[in-house]
């Protein structure tokens, strides 16, 4: 039996007395796409940071392809195959598309003593990567800036295959899309599954989840709810045990009451 490629086993996190995260436990297989679902508060942003190696764990263990491993730094995850692409994508506007796919990793030519940027190459490479993800640029050398968001979450996981990524972690990709360019990305993870990578999806945008996932890991106030594969668990299931199901119920009682004191003030 093939390991997964990268497993936690309760891991918590403490900044102070606060409690960060607390035994968390979940695995990625490769070609799976295992969403990670919560509210703001859950504790998603400290658990990205331990994947990428932003933090390390207070305790339990990470272990990637079976072996244990503690992340230093986000280069050595990067060593790993484990890539990140964060909520503001670390991209530059006013360069080019090609310049930011390769940035901090500029491919070099020499002429004469000299070494320069080999331009040539790292726009034909950009147009091509994003051209197999399904994007037609006009021109690698355009500005970022002139890119659409999904255009520009395309890019940054386009970018991280490249060199060589086989874990995919995405920090809500699809947040401040609008439908049309929340589906590209959403078709776009579903591409990088079938390359057999695995992805890591990290959401509260339970609809968007629901369409790509495989499985779900439920976080609430820095603890697991559990892990549910799909067949196993509706939208509407996962849409309650993330809101919390009470929370709700007593919300909608309350609101009731609400509108019921304003009809009344009314007549």
């Amino acid at each position: 039996m093939t390991a997964p490629l990268i497993a936690l086993e309760k891991v918590s996190k403490y900044f102070g007395t606060v409690i960060a995260l607390k035994d968390v436990s979940f695995d990625l297989e490769a070609g799976e796409v295992h969403c990670l679902l919560g509210d703001n508060g859950a504790g998603k942003s400290t658990l990205i940071k331990i994947l990428s190696g932003v933090h390390r764990p207070d305790e339990g263990t990470i272990s990637v392809g079976g072996e244990p491993a503690r992340f230093g730094s986000p280069r050595e995850t990067l060593d790993k195959g484990i890539a990140t692409v964060y909520q503001d994508l670390a991209l530059v506007p006013l360069m080019s598309v090609a310049r930011n796919f390769f940035l901090g990793r500029e491919p070099v030519k020499r002429v004469g003593p000299f070494t320069q940027l080999d331009v040539d190459y790292a726009n034909k490479t950009a147009y091509r990567e994003l051209r197999d993800m399904g994007i037609e640029l006009r021109d690698a050398e355009q500005p970022v800036g002139t890119l659409s968001g999904g255009e520009r979450q395309c890019l940054a996981i386009a970018r991280a295959i490249h060199f060589g990524a086989k874990v995919l972690i995405l920090d809500e990709p699809t947040s401040a899309l609008g439908v049309h360019q929340a589906g590209v990305v959403l078709k776009l993870i579903v591409q990088s599954k079938a390359r057999g990578l695995g992805v890591i999806f990290i959401s509260h945008n339970v609809h968007h989840a629901y369409v790509v996932g495989d499985r779900f890991t439920i976080l609430k106030r820095g603890k697991s709810a559990g892990t549910y594969a799909k067949q196993d668990i509706s939208r509407d299931q996962l849409l309650n045990l993330m809101a919390g199901g009470k929370e709700l119920v007593d919300l909608e009682a309350e609101i009731a009451k609400l509108n019921g004191k304003k009809a009344r003030g009314a007549s």
